[in-house]
């Protein structure tokens, strides 16, 4: 059983950063493709952006470039995602994902099997 848990949300004013990060229980965390995703109220769960395995190549979200960057450190075992320049808009809960299968498609939720429960990041204005 592999377990995510994110840590790092918390409030900001806008113009702000915060970084979020995400543990893995496994040991086999070099082979997973790893996201960070994020669900406003009353909208769907979207891709923020992801890491593929071994290589740790990164993909964005097409309306998150520029202002999040996603790392990963594979001695820990962790992700994270630093977040720079907050707007309001960028208020959610932030959840790390992971998969053991290949996926193109890394910014669909529906491609992992692995979630934490979630960060709350709330950016005021």
């Amino acid at each position: 059983q592999v377990q995510l848990q994110e840590s790092g949300g918390g409030s900001v004013q806008a113009g702000g950063s915060l970084r979020l990060s995400c543990v893995v229980s496994s040991s086999l965390y070099y082979y997973y493709s790893m996201a960070w995703f994020r669900q406003a109220p009353g909208k769907e769960r979207e891709g923020v952006a992801a890491i593929y395995p071994r290589s740790g190549a990164t993909d964005y979200a097409d309306s998150m470039v520029g202002r999040f960057t996603i790392s990963r450190d594979t001695a820990k075992a962790s992700m994270y995602l630093q977040m720079n320049s907050l707007k309001p808009e960028d208020t959610a809960l932030y959840y790390c994902a992971a998969t053991s299968r290949y996926t193109g498609r890394v910014h669909d939720p529906h491609e992992y099997e692995y979630w934490g429960q979630g960060t709350q990041v709330t950016v005021s204005s």
